[in-house]
């Protein structure tokens, strides 16, 4: 049975999803998150797109991304095989990296856009990985939280304009409320 085709158009917004292979780890240290997100950065100078929001976490990766003239297939295709090429020769490993197929959830709403964007950024707090989404170094959140961060691979325009001033403290409280939330209730 042949796979469903997956609806795309220029302009069309994506939360992807990608799983290390057994769900083992796809990162083993910062050398390796370093190179996947050189591989976003060089893919970005081939391939058109934007990066809305990412985290990288030790076995699967999250990206908001926005296409604009190429499909996300060509993108995550880019990236994901030679982040494969890298992490099996660096370990000396042979066969898949990552499991299945990537996974690419269509973003339809504003609502639901600024939903994916909140549970990437609290995905290494739920994780229990940091207290804070701030203080995960892979995730583009602290560029977020702090304008002076370098955020070449992302941009927070979108995002930051469903916000009214000041924008980014406004999103910021938008995403921590949840988790301020949750420890008021289990205290």
């Amino acid at each position: 049975m042949s796979r469903k085709p997956r609806i795309w158009f220029p302009g069309a917004t994506y939360h992807i999803t990608a799983r290390g292979n057994r769900r083992e780890s796809i990162f083993y240290d910062s050398d390796d998150y370093q190179h996947y997100m050189d591989l976003i950065a060089s893919c970005k100078k081939d391939i058109s797109f934007l990066v809305h929001a990412y985290t990288l976490m030790p076995n699967h990766i999250h990206l908001l991304l926005e296409t604009k003239k190429e499909p996300p297939g060509n993108i995550i295709k880019y990236i994901h095989s030679r982040y494969a090429i890298y992490f099996n020769k660096r370990y000396k490993l042979i066969g898949h990296v990552f499991q299945d197929r990537y996974h690419a959830k269509l973003i339809d709403t504003i609502d639901y856009f600024l939903q994916a964007c909140k549970y990437i950024h609290l995905n290494p707090v739920k994780a229990e990985m940091v207290r804070k989404p701030e203080n995960y170094v892979w995730s583009s959140y602290p560029g977020y939280k702090d304008k002076d961060k370098d955020n070449t691979l992302f941009e927070t325009k979108r995002v930051l304009s469903y916000f009214q001033e000041p924008q980014r403290e406004k999103y910021c409280a938008y995403v921590e409320t949840e988790e301020s939330e949750k420890s008021r209730t289990t205290l």
